[in-house]
């Protein structure tokens, strides 16, 4: 028996293809006759598009000659819209402060939260709406710190809960200078009077006999709202109340902007090991923590220099006086420039003793003041002394800590 060849496709003749054959008509759906308060009671169906064709048909043809259900008909379908929105659902960070600035015309507060502190307002406010759905495997998911610290990458392991009870207990010097009671086991406070803030974490977390749960929660959302209400009372006088640091020490209103940068930098991370988008910070805010980072930067790197971790000054001047400087300029929602003086914190930086030109994302500046990005990987645009554009590079990431 002999077994015929394969037929070969028309597609490989090179003959053109047969017209498809045609699609059977559709009829046109026929409306049934219903009353008007059948018809009134399927405007919200229909207006989702979840009525049959007929129904919808009968609707649509009973619009044409009803104005009252005409007028609620295109009333349901915006608010349809308003259900399906095509954004992303993530709020925009800016949007809590102008609702509040919007409610604050309206009524001006008896007591305000001072500007210095609405950045940490903010932010606590932010990280706590991205925890309050978490379940309880999500407190344990694995978060990795990094920070810089001697010209190399640091890291530190630990979780969810375990990044919320740093912030508690680093909130703490706040908290404590405040006269506000200290998060940290009594048994442990004495020992660790003028801590930093690693040592006070690595304690609170060694004092913990079980893994740390969604429990520390509550308390560092507590204590966050007493700091806020505390300096609130306390008006602009605690501005200037010395925060220490364990071997320095800030001033409140840069302590606060220091605490609402960790907390969003945090944040981040969390919202990193859940596999979740986190926008930064209101511009304003966020401009705020830059300046603070640039105001610190001139001191950083003098640090270092006496480390013998920067190259040796090159002009010293004194206080007050002129010197070599460096314009950073800091681009996008916050940004702005500043001129930093390069051999001596006492000296005044300007345009004329411009060395160097540093560009940089805000965003970018700040994951490189944070220990999350190499500082020679950091700038997008330099130009002028590249030994000193490295330098304060490097002292900006140094500014990282756990």
């Amino acid at each position: 028996m002999r077994i015929p060849p394969p037929r070969s496709s028309i597609e490989d003749t090179g003959r053109p293809l047969p017209d498809p054959p045609p699609l059977p008509a559709q009829p046109a759906p026929v409306p049934p006759v219903l009353e008007h308060k059948v018809l009134k009671s399927l405007l919200g169906a229909w207006a989702l598009t979840a009525c049959s064709a007929e129904e919808a048909a009968a609707v649509e043809l009973h619009l044409g000659s009803c104005g009252a259900c005409a007028d609620e008909a295109l009333r349901l379908r915006d608010a349809v819209g308003l259900l399906h929105p095509e954004e992303s659902l993530d709020l925009d960070p800016g949007l809590r402060s102008r609702v509040l600035a919007g409610c604050l015309d309206r009524r001006p507060p008896r007591i305000p939260v001072p500007d210095w502190a609405a950045p940490y307002d903010a932010e606590t406010a932010r990280l706590d709406a991205l925890l309050q759905d978490f379940g309880n495997g999500e407190w344990h998911a694995p978060v990795r710190l990094k920070w810089y610290e001697d010209d190399r990458a640091v890291s530190r392991r630990t979780t969810v809960a375990g990044v919320i009870a740093y912030l508690l207990t680093v909130d703490g010097l706040i908290a404590t200078a405040l006269g506000l009671d200290d998060p940290l086991p009594e048994s442990a406070r004495a020992a660790l009077t003028g801590a930093s803030p690693a040592e006070r974490t690595e304690a609170y977390w060694n004092a913990s006999r079980f893994p740390l749960t969604r429990a520390v929660r509550l308390p560092w959302r507590e204590q966050s709202h007493t700091v806020i209400r505390t300096v609130s009372f306390a008006g602009g006088g605690a501005a200037e109340l010395a925060v220490p640091y364990g071997e320095f020490p800030l001033p409140l209103r840069d302590s606060m902007l220091d605490r609402a940068f960790e907390c969003w930098v945090h944040a981040g991370d969390i919202a990193d090991a859940v596999d979740y988008p986190y926008k930064p910070p209101a511009p304003r805010h966020l401009n705020g923590m830059i300046d603070l980072a640039a105001r610190m930067l001139p001191g950083a790197l003098a640090e270092r220099r006496r480390a013998g971790l920067a190259a040796p000054a090159k002009e010293l001047v004194a206080a007050g006086a002129p010197g070599r400087s460096l314009r950073l300029e800091v681009e996008g929602h916050g940004g702005g420039e500043w001129l930093i003086p390069l051999d001596s914190p006492g000296a005044v930086a300007t345009a004329d003793h411009e060395v160097a030109h540093v560009a940089l994302d805000g965003v970018e500046f700040c994951r490189l003041a944070a220990g999350h990005v190499p500082p020679e990987d950091a700038a997008a645009g330099q130009d002028g002394d590249r030994e000193a554009i490295r330098d304060m590079l490097s002292a900006a990431a140094s500014l990282s800590r756990m």
